[in-house]
C-alpha cells in the first residue's frame, strides 16, 4: 500500500482525493524535526506547505520516500538538492494560487496608493483626519513588474485594466509573449528609473536575493510605491525604511519578509508602510485549489509514474506515461549495459531518438538512461537524481531528435566519449513492446535483455562457441537464449548469453581462458 504524510494544516480535500485515489494517508501536523524523522521510514510522499522544512536529514530518513509535494508555489522550505541527490521528486502547485496572489499585489497597490489603512486606523480612533490623506491616482501611472511569469502576467492584466502601463523585466520573458500580455520588454535598471510603482513577482534565488537594493531605490523615480508579494529576501528591508523615512519611496507594502514569522521587523511602525503576515495565497479557493492540485499530482506520480510541476524532473502526463513506459525501460536497459561494460572516465553523452520515438517526450528518457548508465559507477542512483550527478561530474548530456529511423519503426542510440577521446556507440528499439539490442559498440546483433546475462567479446574463430558451451554446462549454468553478432568474418565479434542465474566471477575466470576470448562481464538488468 502507497502512504503519504500531510504534515501542513492544508483543506480536507487533499486527504479525501487521496483515500478516493486508493493512497493510505495520515494527517500529522505540528512534528518537529525529530519526530518527523522517525516515522519517515513508513512513507512514499510527504505533502507539506510551508512550516514544515523537509531538509537533508528528513529526507535521508526517508527510506521509501519518492516524492515531496508542496500545496503552493513557492518550494524555499524544501531542500531540493537533497531531494535530488536521493531521488525524490520535489513538486509544488504553480497555479492554483496565483490569481489570488496577484489580487492581493493589486490590493497593496490600491492600499498604498490611497493610504488606507492608516486613515481606517486613525478614523476608527475617533479622529476626520481627510486633510491628511492625500492619495495619489493609479490612472496613466507606469507599473513596474520585475517577475511576468504566471503571477506577473496576472498583476500585468488587472493594472492594465487600471488604464496604467506596464513594464516588465524577466529574464525568460520573450518579446512575443511581452506583447501578447500588452507589457512592454525592459532591463531591470529601466524599471527602477520609469516606474511608478514596483511589484514584485520573482522567485528568491542567488541571483534575486536583494534585488530592490539600496543602489536600486536610488535611481528609482521619487514618490515609486513598491509592493512585495512574493518571497521575502528580495527586498533589503533596512534599505526600504531608509527610503520611506527619506519620503524617496512615497508608500511600501510587504506580505513577504526576509524572517518569517516576522514578529519584529525594522519597518514596523515606520509611516506608510503597510504589512500582512504572507497572505498571498490565503483565500478559501486559492487553498482548496492547492490542497486539491498536490494531491492529485503526487497520487498521479505514485500510482502511475505521471509527473506534473515537478522543479527536478522533466513533467510526464498521465496521457503519455503508458506509452513511454517501454522507451524509458529501453533506454534504461541501454544506459545501464553501457555503464556495465565501459570503466573509462565518461566526458559526453549523446542520446539520438530516431522515428517515432522523436515525437515522444525525450527527457524522461533520457534521464532514465542516465540513470542506467551512472547506477554501476555510483549505485544509489535513479532517473530524479541522475541528471544532477552527471552535471556534477562534469559529463555533458546531448539530444537529438530525426524523423526517419531507416530501417526501424523506433530507435534510441547513445553515443559515448570517453575522456581519452574514444567513442562507443549502443543502439536499441521496441518490438512488441519489449526492448531489444540492435547494436553493441559497432557490431549488430538482435538481443533481448534478461535478468541474469553474460557478455563476451571474442575473435570471430573456429571452436569458441563449443568452448564456452562446455564450460558452462560443467559449472551448471544453463544458456536460455544465446545471441551472436561480428564485426566482420573473422574479426571482432559478440556474443550476450541469457542464463538462469547469475555467472560467479570463478566461472567468467574459466571463460577468460577459453581460445579466443578477450573480454567477459556478467550483467545484471
Amino acid at each position: 500500500m502507497v502512504r503519504v504524510l500531510i504534515a501542513d494544516k492544508m483543506s480536507p480535500s487533499a486527504m479525501e482525493v487521496f483515500k478516493n485515489r486508493g493512497v493510505d494517508v495520515d494527517v500529522i501536523t505540528g512534528l518537529s524535526k525529530e519526530e518527523l524523522i522517525k516515522i519517515m521510514p513508513e512513507y512514499d510522499g510527504l505533502a507539506v506547505r510551508s512550516a514544515t522544512r523537509p531538509d537533508a536529514d528528513i529526507i535521508a530518513a526517508g527510506t521509501k520516500l519518492k516524492v515531496i509535494g508542496r500545496a503552493g508555489i513557492g518550494t524555499d522550505n524544501i531542500d531540493k538538492k537533497a531531494a535530488t541527490a536521493n531521488g525524490v521528486v520535489v513538486m509544488n502547485t504553480p497555479f492554483g494560487n496565483a490569481i489570488t496572489t496577484a489580487e492581493h499585489a493589486i490590493s497593496l497597490l490600491l492600499a498604498c496608493a490611497r493610504q488606507i489603512p492608516a486613515a481606517s486606523e486613525r478614523t476608527q480612533a475617533g479622529e476626520w483626519p481627510k486633510s491628511d490623506f492625500k492619495g495619489v491616482e493609479l490612472f496613466n501611472k507606469t507599473l513596474g513588474v520585475i517577475g511576468c511569469g504566471n503571477i506577473g502576467a496576472l498583476v500585468a492584466e488587472r493594472a492594465l485594466g487600471l488604464k496604467m502601463k506596464v513594464v516588465a523585466f524577466d529574464p525568460y520573458l520573450t518579446q512575443e509573449r511581452a506583447v501578447q500580455i500588452g507589457v512592454e520588454k525592459v532591463e531591470l535598471e529601466d524599471v527602477f528609473k520609469r516606474a511608478d510603482a514596483i511589484t514584485l513577482h520573482t522567485p528568491l534565488t542567488d541571483g534575486t536575493r536583494g534585488i530592490v537594493s539600496k543602489e536600486a531605490l536610488a535611481m528609482a523615480k521619487p514618490g515609486l510605491i513598491l509592493v512585495n508579494a512574493a518571497r521575502g529576501g528580495l527586498v533589503d528591508e533596512q534599505a526600504l525604511k531608509e527610503a520611506l523615512d527619506s519620503g524617496h519611496v512615497r508608500a511600501a507594502a510587504l506580505d513577504v519578509f526576509g524572517v518569517e514569522p516576522a514578529k519584529d521587523n525594522i519597518l514596523f511602525g515606520t509611516k506608510n508602510f503597510i504589512a500582512t503576515p504572507h497572505l498571498g495565497a490565503s483565500t478559501l479557493e486559492a487553498q482548496e485549489n492547492v490542497a486539491v492540485q498536490i494531491a492529485e499530482q503526487m497520487s498521479d506520480y505514485l500510482l502511475s509514474g505521471a509527473v506534473t510541476n515537478a522543479l527536478n524532473m522533466p513533467s510526464i502526463s498521465a496521457e503519455e506515461a503508458p506509452r513511454l513506459k517501454p522507451f524509458v525501460d529501453l533506454a534504461e536497459k541501454l544506459g545501464s549495459l553501457t555503464g556495465q561494460l565501459l570503466e573509462a572516465p565518461i566526458a559526453s553523452v549523446e542520446f539520438c531518438y530516431l522515428g517515432d520515438v522523436a515525437a515522444l517526450n525525450t527527457k524522461p528518457m533520457t534521464s532514465a538512461a542516465l540513470s542506467g548508465l551512472l547506477k554501476p559507477m555510483i549505485g544509489d542512483v535513479n532517473m530524479v537524481s541522475a541528471p544532477s550527478i552527471a552535471s556534477d561530474r562534469g559529463i555533458e548530456v546531448k539530444e537529438s531528435t530525426q524523423d526517419d529511423a531507416k530501417d526501424h519503426d523506433n530507435l534510441i542510440k547513445l553515443v559515448l566519449t570517453t575522456k581519452s577521446g574514444k567513442t562507443y556507440e549502443i543502439a536499441g528499439s521496441i518490438y512488441g513492446g519489449e526492448p531489444r539490442l540492435l547494436n553493441l559498440f559497432g557490431v549488430a546483433l538482435d538481443a533481448a535483455f534478461t535478468p541474469a546475462m553474460l557478455y563476451v567479446r571474442n575473435e570471430d574463430k573456429p571452436g569458441f562457441i563449443g568452448a564456452l558451451g562446455t564450460i558452462l554446462g560443467e559449472n551448471n549454468v544453463n544458456i536460455a537464449t544465446f545471441f551472436l553478432g561480428r564485426a566482420q568474418q573473422g574479426g571482432r565479434a559478440v556474443c550476450l548469453v541469457s542464463v538462469d542465474a547469475p555467472v560467479s566471477q570463478e566461472i567468467q575466470d574459466q571463460v577468460r581462458q577459453a581460445t579466443h576470448v578477450k573480454f567477459v562481464r556478467a550483467l545484471h538488468f
